[in-house]
């Protein structure tokens, strides 16, 4: 087995407030990419009482090659669930609620309709949270993507992953990375707040980085996220680097210096990493 750096220890759950998140969420039926992604700060988040739910299902129709959500044929979309989230959120006493998704290509709308009911019905319950969405790309579709202007989240996430030189490496078309950054810039233009994140560790040289930087910054992007790349399985990519927390503040001081308004680097930072604190950071600045 792999041995990972000392900076890469990871705390193990614990604490009444972990196991009555966990709890809550089982109860519900609810899925969350805390669980499903193997997320490396799920003792932290679930401690605190938080959580990143994951909407349409567990099963995603991309295999790409980072990734530990399993792939395949998902089931039919549940109506109730937009419901069921907007429950488990009050009941956790969330004042910022983050959703994020599977992709769902065997939708003719990639879901987009399922989203903005989700947070609509989030919004109804708790009038005065915020909302973070984690979105797919819906098929770059300027009419799936418009589903989500009725009713806007206060933050409009949707990662670019890694450098385009690097896109098929994970499995991914090549030209998928400017569609990405289409859907970006498209909600960007629709006077959204959006996020982007980068995974490090894949083979990307740092000038490539640099250059991901400038064209998120290019379409309006404000908010950022580098985590490193921790292989999931046997079966996924492998890691070519370990970036040091030293390495990451670097990047972090390059990527406000370029202009955005909040970022969150470190090795175990992931899209949804201190969400709500990157949301007021930023909106104390705009």
């Amino acid at each position: 087995m792999e041995r990972l750096p000392l900076w890469l220890k990871r705390k193990l759950p614990e604490g009444q407030v972990y196991f009555k998140t966990r709890k809550l969420l089982k109860d519900l039926g609810i899925f969350t990419v805390c669980e499903e992604a193997r997320c490396p700060n799920i003792s932290e988040c679930w401690g605190k009482g938080t959580a990143t739910f994951m909407i349409m299902g567990d099963i995603c129709t991309r295999n790409c090659g980072f990734c530990a959500v399993t792939h395949g044929n998902p089931l039919p979309l549940d109506p109730t669930e937009p419901k069921r989230i907007a429950e488990a959120a009050s009941r956790m006493g969330l004042n910022y609620v983050v959703i994020t998704s599977v992709t769902r290509d065997d939708l003719k709308d990639g879901g987009a309709e399922h989203f903005a009911k989700t947070i609509k019905t989030v919004g109804k319950t708790l009038p005065l949270a915020g909302i973070e969405v984690l979105i797919p790309d819906f098929g770059g579709d300027r009419q799936n993507l418009s589903l989500l202007l009725d009713e806007p989240p206060s933050v409009l996430n949707h990662n670019i992953e890694t450098v385009e030189r690097l896109y098929r490496k994970i499995d991914r078309p090549k030209e998928f990375y400017k569609r990405s950054l289409s859907v970006l810039d498209y909600y960007g233009k629709n006077d959204l707040l959006t996020k982007s994140g980068i995974m490090v560790g894949l083979g990307e040289e740092k000038e490539e980085i640099f250059k991901v930087m400038d064209n998120l910054l290019d379409v309006g992007v404000k908010i950022l996220t580098i985590g490193q790349y921790l292989r999931p399985s046997k079966d996924n990519l492998p890691v070519e680097k370990y970036y040091t927390p030293e390495e990451f503040r670097e990047l972090k001081g390059i990527a406000l210096s370029k202009g955005f308004l909040g970022v969150e680097a470190g090795p175990l930072v992931r899209s949804s990493y201190r969400a709500e604190e990157l949301f007021i950071e930023v909106s104390n600045i705009l």
